[in-house]
């Protein structure tokens, strides 16, 4: 896509796969987005992509992992599509996000995209750094009984 072209989330609804990666055991792996993210730089997000044309939702998931975090990772639970409306600067972006519960071994994650990411951590349930993504706000303020589950 050129610079200055249609963009999604801004000029169309874009749609994200996102994913909240969990190891069992109450904890959730989230991203420290860099100056190289498409936006909110300097924010914790668990994780997600656009989803790509002619790819199932759940092999776009899967493979948003692989490229983020470098693992494998067994969805346990997806989760009713919303729409995530932000102010970013000014201007209104609007998202449909299917979100996913994904189960992965501890240990195994990376950081493999160090030029969009500044650090991985694993947080407790309900314990997350500051400041969150703007959609994973969202998320988690929508589906907390869902996130509890996962609590253990």
């Amino acid at each position: 896509m050129p610079d200055g072209g249609p963009r999604p989330g801004i000029n169309y609804v874009g749609i994200s796969t996102s994913f909240y990666c969990h190891d069992g055991k109450g904890h959730f792996l989230l991203a420290l987005r860099g100056k190289n993210c498409r936006d909110e730089q300097g924010t914790w997000d668990p994780g997600g992509g656009q989803l790509e044309f002619g790819m199932a939702v759940d092999e776009n998931v899967l493979t948003e992992i692989r490229e983020e975090y470098g693992c494998e990772g067994t969805i346990q639970e997806v989760l009713p599509a919303y729409s995530v409306f932000r102010d970013l600067d000014g201007v209104r972006t609007h998202w449909l996000a299917i979100p996913h519960f994904v189960l992965i071994e501890r240990g195994t994650e990376r950081n493999n995209e160090p030029h969009k990411f500044d650090d991985l951590g694993w947080f407790p349930c309900g314990e997350w750094p500051q400041p969150l993504h703007q959609g994973f706000a969202q998320a988690y303020e929508r589906y907390r009984d869902r996130f509890e589950k996962y609590r253990r």
